[in-house]
């Protein structure tokens, strides 16, 4: 079973709160440890972090003693040094004159309480939620300065021996339900060798994986000793519960399933996909020069700029009609436009502009299906045929009522032409050593690499047409790998 364990700096402090054999002074956590094999989730509220002081010997030796601690050294270096990187503020001027106009209020600087990532100024959750998520830390207070625009002034640990008695009900509410939360379940499943959490989104209307397919990943781990348990985008916080993650969400840069993966990553989980994957295969127009770079083989490219007019109207001549022009970090076919003329070349760029401030533009290749190699660790792993939907030029039509997808035919891998085999794998091996679909087009001159996918489609009744349940033995089999060499102390 898991134990929390509740670290206070002096006894007193948890005056206000109903008494609990979970709550420890921090002396005397520190005096001994806790003498038991069980996973131990610590809560460190001590009054102060400060450099060698108690706060901050008690998330050290949590650590040292393999406890889940929060917050944890790295956090309180971090809010030691100021690093606010990674926070979106861009409209933070809006929503706090919302919140200082809300209450009446006309000021140049102005502070909110964050319990647990929570807040109780409604217009700002989504900023505390990103505060706590970069510095996981139970009570901090944000301050904010206006120098005609709103900004980030400081961002502070707080002590609950400060709290008043409205926020003493906000605070004990906030830990209930993050404690509740994080660490609810009593780890009967610590049966299993390992946990390892699959991030899925219920509400995606396009997962790399379908339920078939999330329950034989499921499957798969109870075969090999691993209790494989989903997580949703609101379970953050409970990644210090799992030994790895798996990430069955459609990955971006600029979305919780990078926040999920570097957070994972920081934290010396094994993660499938890894951020660094996340950010080379999310952007096209850093994946095309880095296969560029590799001397791998891709489509007659050209990279336009929104101010570049010039490179506009030398395109025909450079890459014929009709061409495809792509946004640089769509998926699932979105975002991708053919051109079939001149004349429809400057709307159709002036509409993808909107979206970005550069534009790919490929020639157009004609085929009747695309391949998809799986690679897994630097090998093959499936191959697939995905045709072109009825009566469009993509695999994927967006158009109408909803998505339409071409059919499919999988088959073994030394079936598939080993030239277009041995590309897929040089092209996934310049990613990384993760779980990639390579999609490929093969016309009567070369193969060529369209793009590499970090988080490849997964689905029951297509990829595992061959393979069966070993394609989801072979894929957890991986993260068990991994984690055993973790063990082991072995790298690679």
């Amino acid at each position: 079973m898991s134990r929390l364990v509740i670290v206070v700096e002096n006894p007193a402090d948890w005056g206000a709160y109903y008494p609990s054999t979970q709550v420890v002074a921090a002396r005397d956590y520190l005096r001994e440890p806790l003498g038991s094999s069980e996973r131990t989730h610590v809560i460190n509220l001590c009054r102060s972090y400060k450099y060698l002081g108690s706060g901050y010997y008690v998330s050290l030796l949590a650590e040292a003693r393999g406890h889940r601690v929060i917050p944890s050294v790295r956090s309180i270096n971090g809010l030691r040094r100021r690093a606010l990187y990674g926070l979106d503020i861009e409209d933070l001027n809006q929503k706090l004159a919302q919140v200082l106009s809300a209450s009446e209020r006309d000021s140049n600087d102005f502070g909110i309480l964050v319990y647990f990532g929570q807040t109780a100024h409604a217009l700002l959750q989504d900023l505390a939620r990103q505060v706590f998520e970069l510095f996981p830390c139970p009570l901090l207070r944000i301050e904010f300065r206006r120098d005609r625009t709103w900004q980030i002034g400081a961002i502070r640990p707080v002590g609950i021996n400060t709290l008043g008695d409205a926020q003493e009900d906000a605070f004990a509410q906030a830990l209930d339900h993050f404690a509740s939360k994080v660490w609810r379940k009593p780890r009967a499943r610590r049966r299993y060798r390992y946990d390892i959490a699959m991030l899925v989104n219920p509400e995606e209307s396009m997962p790399p994986s379908n339920r078939g397919a999330l329950k034989q990943f499921v499957a798969a781990g109870k075969q090999l000793d691993v209790d494989v348990d989903k997580i949703g985008p609101n379970d953050y916080t409970r990644l210090a519960e799992y030994d790895g993650l798996f990430i069955r969400e459609t990955t971006a840069i600029d979305h919780h399933t990078y926040r999920f993966a570097h957070r994972a990553e920081q934290e010396g989980m094994v993660v499938i996909d890894d951020p660094a994957s996340i950010l080379r295969c999310t952007n096209k127009i850093f994946l095309h020069d880095l296969l560029v770079s590799r001397k791998l083989s891709v489509p007659d490219t050209e990279i336009l700029q929104r101010d570049d007019p010039h490179a506009l109207d030398e395109l025909p001549d450079k890459l014929g009609l009709p061409l495809v022009l792509k946004i640089p970090d769509g998926s699932f076919s979105r975002g991708v436009i053919k051109v079939e003329s001149a004349d429809t070349l400057k709307q159709a760029v002036t509409e993808l502009f909107t979206h970005s401030a550069l534009l790919i533009a490929q020639r157009y290749l004609y085929t009747e299906f695309d391949w998809r190699i799986g690679v897994l660790n630097r090998e093959p792993l499936y191959a697939c045929q995905y045709f072109m939907s009825r009566g469009h030029w993509q695999i994927y039509n967006h158009n109408g009522s909803g998505p339409k997808s071409g059919g499919f035919r999988t088959m073994p891998v030394r079936k598939a032409p080993a030239d277009v085999v041995r590309l897929a794998v040089r092209a996934a091996n310049a990613i990384g050593d993760g779980l990639y679909g390579v999609d490929l087009k093969q016309t009567d001159e070369r193969a060529v690499v369209i793009e590499v996918n970090d988080n490849p489609s997964i689905d029951a009744g297509v990829e595992d047409a061959y393979l069966g349940e070993d394609l989801y033995r072979r894929i957890i089999g991986e993260l068990v790998r991994r984690l055993e060499r973790k063990r082991l102390g072995v790298s690679g």
